[in-house]
């Protein structure tokens, strides 16, 4: 942790509604004028899309799983190495990873891919994460201990999923049977590298429909926000007034 170049990490899984509490948090930067370094988490995948699905592959026919989860997939220590470098001196490696082709084309590359890794600028005010391991902890290395505020979107799992469903294949392109695949595919490091973040959080939202979302894989809508409640838990946070 870092008292002159803080860090403050959302954490969650894909669908888990990172992406737009994170574009509520830019608003407030905005009207603080505070100038973040702003990096995502999928920038620290091990492979890009068209190497992910040789991995999947290899992986099927060996009787074993890969995930974006997962360690095998993820690079923890460049991440790690950044929010320690950040704390330091505000310095670091990034690069971004290209979802989409309108992502990708402004670069002159294809979605799945990454931009080439480069250097932090030295004028932030502060460090912001925003994906799936911002918490993450192993038996070698310690994510979680260098951020100074880590936040946990974790919506009840159907709704995840429901919203994970419908973002993949409605924006990003996916089959609903590939989305499926992946969810099933991704349950072991889902437990292993994603849920026990949410104990080391300082605040968790936890958002709870109001309506049945008891088959996510049949869903065609995501419940509106007057269909909804958050419950908020603070941990180990003092001396603030909420």
């Amino acid at each position: 942790m870092s008292d002159i170049h803080p860090i403050i990490a959302i954490t969650g899984s894909s669908g888990a509604g990172t992406t737009t509490t994170t574009n509520a948090i830019k608003h407030i930067f905005r009207n603080l004028g505070i100038d973040a370094a702003l990096v995502e988490g999928d920038s620290f995948h091990r492979y890009s899309r068209p190497e992910m699905d040789v991995e999947i592959r290899k992986a099927q026919e060996q009787g074993r799983h890969i995930s974006y989860f997962g360690s095998k997939a993820n690079d923890f220590e460049a991440l790690e190495q950044l929010f320690c470098d950040y704390g330091e001196n505000a310095g670091g490696k990034v690069r971004k990873y290209l979802h989409t082709f309108d992502e990708a084309v402004p670069f002159n590359q294809m979605p799945g891919t990454f931009t080439p890794w480069h250097d932090l600028s030295q004028e932030t005010d502060l460090l912001f994460y925003e994906g799936l391991h911002g918490g993450v902890k192993t038996d070698t290395l310690d994510v979680a201990k260098h951020v100074d505020l880590l936040i946990g979107m974790v919506p009840i799992v159907n709704l995840e999923w429901t919203q994970k469903i419908i973002r993949d294949t409605q924006d990003r392109g996916h089959s609903r049977e590939a989305v499926m695949s992946s969810i099933v595919r991704s349950m072991d490091d889902y437990i292993q590298h994603i849920t026990p973040q949410f104990s080391r959080t300082h605040i968790n939202f936890q958002r709870v429909p109001t309506i049945d979302t008891s088959n996510p894989f049949s869903a065609k809508d995501i419940p509106s926000l007057d269909e909804s409640f958050v419950v908020i838990r603070f941990r180990n946070v003092k001396n603030v007034d909420f």
